[in-house]
């Protein structure tokens, strides 16, 4: 870094050392995200930094800010989780669109609590959660916020489903909560439903033993009519469902279930239906193909959402929206309704306060970064973005099929599952599992490509899903050569792909 003139070492900064400081940290940022493509997908922490890390005291006396920001760029940003490369393809996590990048330091700069008041954070993510409430179909009464991400988002949702059944059932679960009940409360889950609704059925008191794991069609889907029997049967004992967990696309395959189907069987028997589209639900709302899907949306009880996701925003950024904001409220708020305010539009209170409605009291202004970002793609820009997603995903799918020793196990969304299948393999699955394992690590760790470990019907997969619209079909095309390139050094076998050096 090239020496520039000092900075005032007080805490008030004047104006032009603000900026002189913003200017530089402007081109760690530029630089950082702009080497990307150049550099290793992914390397692990170096042991003598860690090492470092972990013995250096405290300190006492403060640094240059000039060795500060050399300290990040010298120990930290050579070493990310890899997920702004373009041949990072495992889990879900996009790059931060460079716009989200700077409304972090917007928001940062304004500092607010966004439990409630009437201040400009409070508007703004009304204003989102406004938004995606109209997109999703979920009607004026529909009540939301932005979280964590879909755990927190998912928790709260099942915290007001949870809230409606005991009502139904003349328990007041916030005061007596769930002990001593003979009647078991019980959630119902695809087999691909996200790890996050059993964290919540365990924080809920219900317990992860009373969660009712639904079986799936051949392509992933929670198939309604095992859910209909299932609730039927659980009815016939005294047993209370709570809510069904149904997905607009699994983070494990992007499978997509049947919601209108699955709504009906929710509306026949008064269960709460909540979705969890943290990874799908943007390609779910914005494409044509999933119009129907869409449709299925509006008869939701509740939905979350990772706007960090598939939504390009820096984490964190989850959302949930509630269609019944009045259940909501009851389910959350420590005000009693005699002293409840529902607006102050001139004065301090505002709108009804969004820690009313979730568990957080101190929330951080999350909803600028999205309230930007779509601002300026709007929903036109974000179809494109997602298609690409999809087309590049599909191109690596393609590629699966044609070659002869990789085999297909699943393509949903932007996510393709495959292993590699030497041409005359004779070994076991239990080999052949073990094989894919040592293949994914060398890839993991040869620094050209990124993919996931993951199981899919019962063996072991590679996992590749594409968030990240800066991958191109050539990024694609050298994620499959790798893995082809990794599985013939491993396997002993003469290379399947002459032209596969990437």
């Amino acid at each position: 870094m090239t020496a520039q003139a000092p900075i005032s070492a007080g805490w008030s900064w004047p104006g032009d050392d603000v900026r002189q400081f913003g200017h530089r940290t402007a081109d760690v940022i530029a630089d950082y995200l702009s080497n990307l493509p150049r550099r290793a997908v992914f390397q692990p922490y170096p042991a003598e930094h860690a090492r470092a890390l972990a013995t250096e005291p405290i300190p006492t006396r403060g640094a240059p800010l000039d060795a500060v920001l050399k300290d990040f760029v010298e120990r930290v940003a050579p070493y990310p989780f890899g997920n702004g490369h373009p041949r990072f393809y495992a889990w879900v996590n996009s790059p931060p669109h460079p716009l989200g990048v700077f409304a972090e330091a917007l928001a940062a700069a304004m500092n607010p609590s966004v439990a409630g008041g009437n201040h400009a954070a409070v508007h703004i993510e009304h204003q989102v959660v406004r938004w995606f409430a109209e997109l999703a179909g979920l009607g004026d009464e529909c009540m939301g916020l932005l979280t964590s991400g879909g755990s927190m988002a998912t928790l709260t949702a099942l915290t007001v489903a949870r809230h409606r059944a005991a009502e139904r059932a003349d328990i007041d679960v916030r005061a007596d909560g769930l002990q001593g009940h003979a009647r078991r409360f019980l959630l119902y889950l695809g087999t691909e439903g996200h790890g996050s609704a059993r964290k919540a059925a365990e924080l809920l008191g219900i317990g992860s033993a009373n969660i009712r794991i639904i079986a799936s069609d051949d392509r992933h889907r929670m198939r309604p009519e095992a859910l209909r029997d299932q609730i039927v049967r659980d009815r016939a004992n005294g047993d209370i469902p709570v809510a069904v967990m149904a997905s607009a696309g699994t983070v494990n395959t992007g499978a997509v279930d049947p919601l209108d189907a699955i709504a009906d069987v929710c509306a026949e028997h008064r269960v709460w239906l909540h979705v969890d589209g943290s990874y799908g639900a943007p390609a779910v709302l914005l494409l044509d193909e999933h119009r129907a899907t869409k449709t299925a949306l509006a008869r939701v009880d509740s939905l979350a959402m990772d706007p960090h996701k598939w939504l390009y925003a820096p984490v964190d950024a989850g959302l949930v929206l509630i269609r019944d904001r009045h259940l909501a409220r009851d389910a959350f708020s420590l005000v009693p309704p005699y002293l409840r305010t529902d607006d102050d539009p001139d004065g301090v209170s505002g709108p009804v306060w969004f820690s009313e409605y979730g568990f957080d009291q101190t929330r951080p202004f999350r909803a600028l970064k999205v309230w930007l970002l779509l601002k300026h793609l709007g929903t036109t820009g974000y179809r494109d973005l997602i298609a690409h997603d999809i087309a590049t995903a599909d191109r690596l799918a393609s590629g699966v099929r044609a070659a002869p020793d990789l085999q297909l196990l699943a393509n949903g969304l932007s996510v393709v599952c495959f292993r590699c299948r030497p041409v005359d393999w004779a070994g076991d699955d239990q080999a052949l599992d073990e094989l894919n394992r040592e293949v994914l690590s060398a890839i993991q760790l040869g620094g050209r490509a990124f993919l996931a470990g993951t199981t899919v019907n019962g063996v072991f997969a590679l996992r590749a899903c594409v968030v990240n619209p800066g991958s191109s079909a050539a990024d694609a095309d050298a994620v499959l050569a790798e893995t082809r390139a990794t599985l013939s050094r491993l396997a002993g076998r003469p290379n399947p792909d002459d032209t596969s050096a990437v």
